[in-house]
């Protein structure tokens, strides 16, 4: 799998943030990113490996969950550790636990985690659809407080919105009882927005942690503006 920026670009430019998987500029649905690492689908180039790991300051991973390459819709992570789908074999545990983080698969019928958690290093917000064990290996695994709510109405909070250690970016229609629930959880800055050129679901497009972050390539100027405000860039 290739990953390439837009168009050549100086570091620091808009357009150096701007990246996507062969073509595909829903990025944050094959890759994960943490303050310690950022999970990646094999087959990355090692010139976008690398333009990878200087935007988010931390050193890639390479792995599958169930041989499959997309990373961000089955794995939730933070600092300390990995929820993963079921699908998940032991070697591929084992390889996502080489460093020390605590990895866990989510149980239920419901698992991917990625789609269904959004989490930092604070607090996870959970699908309500999740059961009560779903959500106890979470708080276990990532050493976090879990919260339940629905983001704009959707029971995919991990897609529907984005949360690193300085902020969080939600999808527009996301009511003010969730922001309210959000905020308490987080205890961050909170703000409205949308990637790839007014798409809603912000964690389908953005990799970003507390040092960088980049964005799928239709990625407009002022949606880029917005990510950079609400994590704390600006």
């Amino acid at each position: 799998m290739e990953t390439q920026e837009s168009q050549p670009s100086p570091p620091g430019s808009l357009g150096a943030r701007r990246v996507d998987f062969d073509g595909n500029p829903n990025i944050g649905i094959f890759a994960r990113a943490t303050d310690t690492r950022v999970l990646l689908p094999p087959g990355i180039s090692p010139r976008a490996r690398r333009h990878i790991e200087e935007s988010l300051q931390v050193p890639a991973l390479e792995a599958t969950i169930g041989d499959s390459p997309v990373l961000g819709a089955l794995i939730a992570a933070n600092s300390r550790g990995l929820l993963v789908a079921n699908i998940a074999d032991d070697a591929e545990i084992s390889r996502l636990a080489a460093d020390g983080l605590h990895v866990a698969r989510l149980p239920g019928r419901l698992n991917a985690a990625g789609n269904l958690v959004l989490a930092n290093d604070t607090a996870a917000i959970l699908s309500p659809r999740l059961p009560d064990r779903a959500a106890q290996v979470a708080s276990e695994t990532l050493g976090v407080d879990v919260h339940r709510t629905t983001i704009a109405g959707l029971h995919n909070p991990g897609m529907a919105a984005f949360a690193t250690n300085k902020g969080v970016l939600v999808h527009p229609r996301t009511t003010p009882q969730e922001i309210a629930i959000l905020e308490k959880a987080f205890q961050l800055p909170l703000d409205i927005g949308t990637v790839n050129g007014g798409y809603p679901y912000i964690g389908s497009a953005v990799l970003a942690n507390t040092h960088g972050y980049i964005a799928g390539t239709h990625t407009t100027g002022p949606e880029l503006g917005r990510i950079e405000d609400a994590l704390g860039f600006l």
